[in-house]
Order: structure tokens, then C-alpha cells, then sequence
């Protein structure tokens, strides 16, 4: 028979079982809107119809709008990022949740690599050739990071499929619309850019948070 060894308890898992199956589908519904937009302004230079409908319904905010628009940026710049990474893994270590830090780290990372990568493969640019903007790697950076947050409360209160995943979803939309909106008001990015952006995160982060819980796990199983 197998048991855990005396004092050799796994962390916490930051992934559910019962949220696998929804947030699974929601990861590749992410992915694909991911590819399906790149193609779509693959080497593009220019907004959508869309794009330009939705920036003429968010001009105008003023200078107290705009001053929100730029806070909410710096927490998607390089100090600002760094100092919310850096708070959140404390919390998760306080709470002794280990693999909910290194989801934060991992998936955070990950999402921002990817938004990076993407940014060559597609070849988009918004207010001139070098500067590249499909996805929005600001969107997806704090999308990402409420994710894994929206999963540890998920896993720290005991919430079942239904609240755990609209938490989680609910999360990613506040915390996308935010980024998006400032992105899109700045004008450092078009919306079908921010679009990309978000669905990176929910693309990347549950399957991080699968991998976290798989790797984390491994080995702790003991014969006695």
C-alpha cells in the first residue's frame, strides 16, 4: 500500500481537479483566438475595423483618465511588475503556498516570454515598423498574475467548480479590461492587440498551473 511518508505532506495543488476540464477548454479556446488574430494582422501596420471602433468609443478621457491610464501601465512596466511578482510570492509564502509562488513566478514569466515571442512572429506595429504590439504583453503579464492569484484564493477557500471557475474567469477580466483599457487609451497598443494579450494569459496559465501541480507532485509518494 501506498502512503505518504511522516512529515512529507505535498503542498497544496494550485490547480483543482475540478476546475481542470473547464479552465483546460479555456486554455485552447485562448490559444486559438491567439492564432487566429495573428494571422489575421500577421505584418499589419494598421487598425482593424474593429480596432478603430473601439478607440473612438475610449478617446476623450481627459487628463484625470489618462492619469489612471498611465498608473495602471507602470504596474506592467519592468519596477512596477516586479514589485507586484515580488508581493504576491510573499503573500504565497506566508500563506505556505509554495506551488501557488512558483505558479505566480512560471505562468507570469511564461505569458510574458510568449507575448515576446509572439511579437517577432507576427510582425504587427502600431506608430511605426520597430515597434512591435501584437500581443500586449502589459495585458498579459496582469492577466496572468490575477490568474494564479484567482487560483490560490480558488484552492485557500475550498470553492467548488462553479465559483472556482467563475472567480478565476472573473478575475482575468478585471484585471485584463483594466490593463487593456489604459493600453488602448495610451495608445501603445491596438484592442485586437489587447484581445491577444489576454488570451495568452488564459491560455498559458492553467496549463503552467497543470505542470506546477504534476512536477511539484512527482515523487512524493512513498512505499512503506
Amino acid at each position: 500500500m501506498e502512503r505518504l511518508a511522516e512529515g512529507d505532506r505535498p503542498a497544496p495543488v494550485v490547480l483543482l481537479p475540478s476546475l481542470r476540464a473547464w479552465l483546460g477548454l479555456t486554455a485552447v479556446l485562448g490559444a486559438l483566438v491567439v492564432v487566429v488574430l495573428g494571422v489575421l494582422y500577421a505584418d499589419a501596420g494598421r487598425s482593424g475595423t474593429v480596432d478603430a471602433r473601439i478607440v473612438a468609443a475610449v478617446e476623450g478621457v481627459g487628463p484625470r483618465g489618462r492619469q489612471v491610464a498611465l498608473a495602471t501601465d507602470f504596474l506592467g512596466e519592468p519596477m512596477g511588475a516586479a514589485a507586484l511578482v515580488a508581493a504576491t510570492v510573499t503573500g504565497c509564502l506566508l500563506l505556505r503556498r509554495p506551488r501557488a509562488a512558483v505558479l505566480v513566478v512560471a505562468g507570469v514569466g511564461i505569458t510574458v516570454a510568449t507575448t515576446r515571442l509572439l511579437k517577432h512572429l507576427v510582425g504587427r506595429t502600431i506608430h511605426g515598423e520597430e515597434n512591435l504590439s501584437y500581443p500586449s504583453g502589459h495585458t498579459g503579464f496582469l492577466t496572468a498574475l490575477a490568474l494564479a492569484v484567482a487560483l490560490l484564493a480558488t484552492g485557500r477557500f475550498g470553492l467548488g467548480r462553479t465559483a472556482g471557475v467563475s472567480l478565476v474567469l472573473a478575475a482575468a477580466l478585471a484585471a485584463g479590461a483594466a490593463m487593456g483599457w489604459a493600453q488602448v487609451v495610451l495608445g501603445a497598443h491596438y484592442p485586437t492587440d489587447v484581445l491577444g494579450g489576454w488570451c495568452t494569459a488564459l491560455a498559458v496559465v492553467p496549463a503552467t498551473a497543470w505542470l506546477v501541480d504534476r512536477i511539484s507532485g512527482h515523487g512524493r509518494w512513498q512505499r512503506r
